[in-house]
């Protein structure tokens, strides 16, 4: 009657619950056991997954909020690290530029004079073996068929048979124009006429002569450009009077913005002075110098008086 009891249907359900029941308890003891561990330890991360992206950092709570429309979208994502870092600091580099915002302004005013000049330079012709008897009225009339004159300066020894001149132009066209007309005869001599490499200097009136003694000074003094920073006054004064004569007075002057100086040399004598105008194109250090007559005398210095 035991073993018949023993293989009834009865017990072998009652041994089946039992299964179940030891089974469901050994699964939530190993839930339990499970979520009392760290998914994160580095025992469950592979070690090519470790090596390959090292962990990510949190932010911090004062991290500042990156907007993606702000930093990348404007310029396809291209913005450097550099432009980011100088907007979320304030800027540095913004506030660095602007302590140069006047040598910007001053290189601005540099550029455009230089371009304003270069643009007279293409405005105006060099007329030389021009006839002393040709005022610089009846010059300007002259050329004034070619277009409208904007300036005209007749250089040289008044009191030598031939001087050159400059004629500047309202544009180009005109300057073009005028260099047909080379080999004209003005008063008994034909001219030349050349595309010129200088432009014509305003020239200050306070500077000009008011007597008599000082348009004399005037027609001893040349005017020099294009004068080497490297040459001094000693060199400029010795090669004139190795060259022309003796030289009674001299002015260099210079700045730390053009790269060339220019000076005014005072001769003893006229002759000296025309002379001088001979040397244009003679190398002075390693520069060619421009020598033209001078529209003004050469001021001597005033000696400030200083106060204790």
């Amino acid at each position: 009657m035991a073993a018949v009891a023993e293989g009834s249907p009865s017990a072998a359900s009652a041994a089946a619950a039992k299964a179940a029941v030891e089974y469901q308890a050994g699964v939530q003891k190993l839930v339990d056991l499970l979520s009392k561990l760290n998914p994160a330890a580095k025992e469950f991360v592979p070690s090519s997954v470790a090596a390959a992206s090292p962990p990510k950092k949190a932010l911090s709570a004062d991290a500042p909020v990156f907007d993606y429309h702000s930093i990348g979208a404007g310029n396809g994502g291209a913005k450097d690290s550099a432009t980011d870092a100088a907007f979320y600091t304030g800027n540095p580099q913004r506030k660095r530029g602007n302590g140069y915002i006047n040598q910007g302004r001053r290189r601005s005013i540099d550029r455009a004079r230089r371009a304003d000049r270069e643009d007279s330079i293409r405005r105006t012709v060099y007329v030389s073996e021009l006839d002393h008897t040709v005022t610089e009225e009846r010059l300007a009339d002259i050329f004034a068929t070619c277009g409208q004159v904007v300036d005209c300066r007749i250089c040289g020894d008044p009191h030598s048979v031939l001087r050159f001149a400059f004629i500047e132009f309202s544009d180009e066209e005109g300057a073009r124009t005028a260099l047909n007309l080379g080999g004209t005869i003005f008063g008994f001599y034909p001219v030349r006429v050349l595309p010129s490499k200088t432009a014509i200097l305003p020239v200050n009136p306070k500077f000009l002569p008011r007597t008599e003694g000082e348009k004399e000074m005037v027609m001893r003094t040349v005017y020099c450009t294009n004068i080497d920073k490297v040459v001094t006054q000693f060199d400029v004064k010795n090669f004139f009077e190795e060259l022309c004569g003796e030289v009674s007075r001299l002015r260099l002057l210079g700045d730390n913005v053009h790269s060339t100086r220019i000076a005014f040399v005072e001769f003893v004598h006229a002759e000296s002075a025309i002379m001088a105008l001979n040397c244009s194109g003679m190398i002075l250090g390693t520069l060619p110098v421009r020598v033209s007559p001078s529209k003004t005398p050469v001021k001597p210095r005033v000696n400030r008086v200083t106060s204790n």
